[in-house]
């Protein structure tokens, strides 16, 4: 089970949109249990209306909901500015949207039906990146263990972004297709917990300097 101290468990919020009362509901079970602070939204105009974006946590946030998507409420919160680590819940059939989300900024997206193990994860990564920032503050042993969990294609491409190169640009230099360069960059996203290509740069030179 993932180790989170009591004292950011505490310090923490976690918000829950979603238009489906049942996962509402068995969310908000299981992060009490866990020991987390959490607050329910049926919808993203009821989050935006309600939510105090400064007290710090994460979101949870339904990809597909009538109204407003969950992609539209990410754009909204973008265009105003939270700082809220977002994480989204996805269907089988919604990998393209996840995709588009990671690269407008989400930590993580996890699958339905919702997993303990995986959400409790994302949940504690997406709360320590909004603690922490862009990377820039964690231990040699914390940056470590983020880029030692990327295979050998993704540390590979996750140079050419941090050199500034597009998906395009990454495909043509490695010899892949443009969809599987989107793929990879949005899983270096997810495992790094970082998403401007600076800050995935000052991840793998913080390292080799460190290491050097």
């Amino acid at each position: 089970m993932t180790n989170v101290p009591e004292e950011l468990k505490k310090g923490s919020l976690i918000r829950a949109v979603d238009d489906d009362p049942a996962i509402r509901e068995a969310l908000q079970f299981m992060l009490e249990a866990e020991g987390w602070r959490i607050r329910t939204y049926a919808g993203g105009q009821e989050f935006l209306t309600e939510d105090a974006p400064s007290v710090p946590g994460c979101a949870i946030i339904d990809v597909r909901m009538p109204g407003m998507s969950g992609l539209e409420l990410q754009r909204e919160m973008n265009v105003r500015g939270y700082r809220l680590p977002v994480i989204f819940l996805t269907g089988h059939g919604d990998i393209d949207m996840a995709v588009s989300a990671m690269r407008e900024g989400a930590v993580d997206f996890v699958q339905k039906p919702v997993e303990q193990e995986r959400i409790l994860e994302a949940i504690a990564r997406a709360v320590d990146r909004g603690r922490l920032g862009e990377g820039g503050s964690l231990l040699l042993g914390d940056i470590r263990a983020r880029v030692s969990t990327l295979t050998d294609r993704e540390r590979e491409v996750a140079a050419l972004i941090g050199a500034g190169l597009t998906n395009r640009q990454v495909g043509e230099r490695i010899g892949i297709t443009v969809r599987t360069a989107e793929g990879h960059r949005a899983a270096i996203i997810r495992k790094l917990g970082v998403r401007e290509p600076q800050a995935i740069a000052r991840f793998l030179k913080n390292l080799e300097e460190r290491e050097g």
